[in-house]
């Protein structure tokens, strides 16, 4: 049975899928939090050492000696020491830690790109009809890049931000509670801002990343239509398209970040109100005898800016979570899509060494949308060897047929048998190695000739390459290039859209499959070109089970079967001859070809 596999997942808080998938690193991940907790730890210390010196050079509390106060030099020698040691252990481990979740961090942004590369090709076909070439791409760099930057960046400030407020509350009790309570009072005001400010600016994130999507795919759609686009006059129309969309991704872009950058001026506007009231404590305090020493004063100053130092980072990075966050859901929403059913326990079923071509329709039916159908109740029988072709008007159903056939996507009900065999117990691996397919629709690949030709296949013999270059008249321009069928090509720009499909019949015949699908796969040559492979063609197809689909009746006159095709059914069957006594649709297509 086949399974709804289009419909996206709902978008929601994938935070939780992250923790799951960084479990590999969760070991290096461990030593770097353990060496960056022991950072701060150091740093925390520093203020108590920074009183304990202050004390010692300070005349505050002393009695004097010939009028002087002595200064023990081996005790301030002895401070000054241990601050160092306490600093320069703090930059040491800080150092390691960021060394190694930085490290982590890119291996796993590497790996997402391995998962996402590696998901593309289990997502059935209805996946990529339904959704934009560039948001897709947009998923792939741009969410991978930001959802890495946002873990580089935030994870270890949050880890050491925390730590970091833990240690100097307590630090700070043990120092004077009266100052440490003056501090705590202003915590909950910067957790009121940061609460708001994430409240409120993450649904903004998430649209952006989305937005960015379509901002990709409108550049990618203009990229690859530019000989439309220029043919049409139509630049300034698809400029004003794109700055609309720009406009709408800028507009949200600006709201975001304008209420991300709200929270640092007003973090440091209660900071300062924190440092005014926490001098006038200890002033106060100083002066009632309350604290005797002014090495609590200094140390307290540090402890305070370390206690606003983690918060304000928050603040500071809350941009830089918010749209890791929405990339984050993006990507897992991604890798989560429901893919097509692994088949890898599937044996193989049939002897493909003794195909004998033989395919059967029985009562297909076929919709794109569940509710309307595009193929209904389809039969036929096709005995092995045969030559159909399949023919009708535009969204008659043709391709789809095939698309069928090639497993591209599922039936909605009835069958498909190849020699006797339903396709839905073959596995897709097996069903896709039976046939040949050439495609009206052209594709190369950046490489060699050679590797476009046989591509997939290996231990392709030599002089079998050379007769099919010479069938598919495609030698001559072999002789051209510097190196022949091992010359670089460039998808775009080396071939011509007819060497192009050239190349998809030269690959097609060097698969040498026990049967073929051919969907316009002389569309986009000259007559000439198209005689000389319709001969390549006959001889391919001599003894093979092939399909045909054909807009130019003249390369399917020789059919052993015509199927017509019409809203989806069969409205004719028969060869040329045949169809053309009875006078139906064929014969009307086909003069109006040709008279």
């Amino acid at each position: 049975m086949s399974k709804n596999i289009s419909a996206a997942p709902k978008q929601k808080n994938k935070l939780g899928s992250l923790v799951k998938s960084f479990r590999k690193y969760y070991f290096p991940f461990i030593i770097s939090i353990i060496l960056l907790i022991g950072s701060v730890v150091c740093t925390i210390m520093t203020p108590g050492t920074i009183r304990s010196l202050t004390n010692e050079i300070s005349p505050v509390g002393k009695e004097l000696v010939d009028g002087k106060f002595f200064i023990d030099a081996k005790q301030v020698l002895h401070y000054a020491i241990l601050l160092v040691i306490y600093i320069g252990a703090a930059f040491i481990t800080g150092l390691i830690s960021g060394f190694i979740l930085n490290t982590i961090i890119q291996k796993y942004s590497k790996d997402l790109r391995r998962q996402i590369s590696c998901k593309i090709n289990k997502m059935p076909l209805n996946y990529f009809d339904t959704t934009q070439t560039g948001d897709i791409l947009s998923v792939i760099t741009n969410d991978v890049d930001t959802l890495g930057t946002s873990l580089q960046n935030s994870v270890s400030m949050l880890v050491q931000s925390g730590v970091m407020l833990i240690g100097v509350f307590i630090a700070m009790f043990i120092a004077c509670w009266q100052m440490a309570l003056v501090v705590i009072c202003s915590l909950p005001i910067m957790l009121v801002i940061i609460i708001l400010t994430f409240k409120y600016a993450l649904p903004l994130f998430d649209k952006n990343q989305k937005l960015l999507g379509e901002v990709n795919a409108t550049v990618e759609e203009n990229y690859s239509g530019q000989l439309v686009i220029k043919a049409f006059n139509a630049e300034s129309k698809k400029v004003e398209e794109f700055k609309k969309k720009n406009d709408v991704f800028g507009g949200i872009l600006y709201k975001s970040q304008a209420i991300g950058s709200l929270i640092e001026p007003a973090m440091s506007f209660v900071s300062y109100l924190t440092y005014a009231a926490v001098l006038i404590t200890a002033g106060l305090l100083f002066a009632h005898g309350k604290i005797s020493d002014i090495g609590v004063i200094t140390g307290f100053i540090v402890y305070v800016s370390l206690f606003q130092e983690p918060l304000a980072q928050i603040g500071q990075a809350s941009s830089t979570i918010q749209l890791g966050t929405a990339a984050c859901n993006r990507v897992f929403t991604f890798l989560e899509r429901e893919e097509l059913e692994d088949e890898g326990e599937k044996k193989t079923l049939l002897d493909h060494s003794h195909i004998r071509g033989e395919v059967e329709f029985k009562d297909v039916c076929f919709g794109y949308d569940p509710n309307k159908l595009t193929i209904k109740h389809f039969s036929g029988k096709i005995t092995p060897g045969m030559k159909v072709a399949i023919i009708g008007p535009t969204g008659a159903g043709k391709t789809t047929l095939v698309n069928l056939l090639m497993r591209f996507y599922e039936l909605t009900s009835g069958d498909i048998l190849v020699d006797g065999v339903s396709i839905k117990e073959m596995s897709r691996q097996e069903l896709r190695d039976i046939f040949g397919m050439i495609l009206q629709e052209t594709w190369v690949i950046n490489g060699t000739l050679r590797e476009n030709i046989v591509y997939n296949l290996k231990d392709v013999d030599e002089n079998r390459l050379q007769e099919i270059l010479e069938e598919t008249n495609l030698s001559h321009y072999v002789d051209s290039l510097p190196q022949g069928l091992d010359t670089e090509i460039q998808k775009e720009s080396a071939l011509s859209a007819g060497q192009k499909q050239l190349v998809t019949i030269a690959r097609a015949m060097t698969e040498n499959a026990p049967m073929l699908i051919l969907d316009e796969a002389t569309s986009n040559v000259d007559t000439r070109t198209e005689i000389l492979i319709q001969k390549a063609m006959d001889s391919l197809t001599s003894g093979r089970t092939s399909f045909v689909i054909a807009h130019r009746l003249s390369t399917i006159k020789n059919a052993d079967l015509i199927f017509v095709m019409k809203d989806g059914n069969i409205v004719e069957t028969g060869n040329h001859d045949s169809l053309m006594k009875l006078g139906g649709l064929y014969s009307e297509i086909y003069n109006s070809q040709f008279n």
